[in-house]
């Protein structure tokens, strides 16, 4: 796969344009690019366009968008990730993995347990932050969407939409393996380091959420989500 950059704003086959510079300087010295190189570019909006770099100044890169290519990588499956926010690169890494594996949009939560409580402008910034990585993990993968990472809310405060509803609990006997699986509409909720509590559990299931198990072994905030969402592109996705 040749180098992907996402450009935000209108792209056109013949036109040309100045990546950003902290493209540039990724382009540049971290991916040793130089004039005449080969590049992917997309904006979110469909598809995606070859392009050659016509120049390199410094951290200045100039390139020329040849074609558009109507490519799409996304999932048959369009899976929201309500996930109870995590401490650091925890938090960091459920985001990337989850775009990896093809999730629709991820909506952070604070829970009861949750250790990192951003608030205000802080949960804004992170916010912000949450989707800068989502766009760097789709230059990653491939996608040429890109999934939105939603407003921080509080748990107590959040209310799902339509689609089979999963949460991901230690409490349940059901396997997702052994659930009927319908549709191609889905939600996972998972807890944060120490999980969600009964209480909140109980609310979940009250809106809907199935409470299901993935295997006998207790598995970390950041390993759970992924792990469900990865079952599903097994059982009705790509994989």
């Amino acid at each position: 796969m040749t180098p992907r950059f996402y450009v935000d704003e209108p792209l056109r086959a013949g036109g040309v344009l100045t990546l950003s510079e902290d493209a540039a300087h990724h382009g540049i010295r971290v991916l040793r690019l130089r004039d005449g190189d080969d590049i992917t570019l997309f904006n979110g909006r469909g598809g995606e366009f070859a392009a050659r770099i016509a120049s390199v100044q410094r951290l200045r890169m100039l390139v020329d968008v040849l074609q558009h290519r109507a490519i799409e990588r996304e999932s048959p499956l369009r899976v929201t990730l309500v996930q109870g926010v995590s401490a650091g690169e925890k938090m960091d890494s459920t985001v990337r993995k989850a775009v990896e594996l093809g999730v629709a949009e991820i909506q952070p939560v604070l829970a009861t347990r949750s250790v990192a409580r951003p608030k205000g402008e802080r949960a804004d910034s992170r916010r912000e932050h949450w989707q800068k990585v989502v766009i760097a993990a789709c230059e990653q993968c491939g996608r040429n969407r890109i999934p939105e990472v939603l407003p921080l809310v509080v748990l107590s405060d959040y209310r799902s939409r339509h689609g089979t509803k999963l949460l991901l609990s230690l409490l349940s006997e059901l396997s997702l393996s052994k659930l009927k699986l319908e549709g191609d509409d889905f939600t996972i909720a998972a807890g944060p380091e120490a999980g969600f509590t009964p209480e909140e559990e109980t609310a979940l299931a009250a809106q809907g959420f199935v409470p299901v198990r993935i295997g006998a072994r207790v598995l970390r905030t950041e390993t759970a989500a992924l792990a469900a969402v990865a079952a599903l592109n097994a059982l009705r996705g790509d994989f």
